[in-house]
């Protein structure tokens, strides 16, 4: 398996080659921190939506801005891994900010994917379109999120 974390810059000159030889290109966002069914078929339904793949990967620091000091729960390390080791995923990057808006406005993707928990007018809507880009959303899987998986932990735990 190749190395599919690239940085941003490496990243930016991947997609364009792509582009240059009618590739289309998806990207979308997440902490992906304790991978379940839902994240696998989104995953899957994403990479449908184009020829590669690229996963914007919140690094720790990130989600601790968005998610509180709690999390993440598996450090980036070891989401990297995970995510590297699924076939839908082309290339991860990984970002800093709350947001990924500053890596989508230098990668220009074709598509980027959304969850319907956000859905099309996400915050990054205008940074994806601007370029020339749309929104896809993607409904959930009903019965998986990670908060709720950790909230079900916790609570196990707390009755011991």
């Amino acid at each position: 398996m190749p190395d599919k974390i690239k940085n941003l810059g490496e990243l930016a000159k991947i997609v364009r080659a792509g582009k240059a030889r009618g590739k289309k290109i998806c990207a979308l966002s997440g902490a992906f921190d304790i991978l379940h069914p839902g994240h696998i078929s989104f995953l899957k339904r994403c990479k449908k939506s184009g020829d590669i793949l690229i996963v914007l990967l919140n690094s720790d620091k990130s989600i601790k801005k968005y998610k509180g000091k709690n999390r993440p729960i598996n450090p980036q390390a070891a989401r990297v891994k995970v995510l590297s080791a699924l076939t839908p995923v082309d290339f991860i990057s990984i970002f800093n900010e709350a947001d990924p808006r500053r890596v989508l406005a230098v990668l220009k993707p074709d598509v980027f994917c959304q969850g319907d928990d956000w859905g099309a007018n996400c915050i990054e809507r205008e940074t994806v379109e601007s370029a020339g880009g749309k929104v896809r959303v993607f409904k959930k899987v009903k019965g998986f999120s990670t908060s709720n998986i950790i909230n079900k932990i916790r609570g196990v735990a707390k009755k011991r």
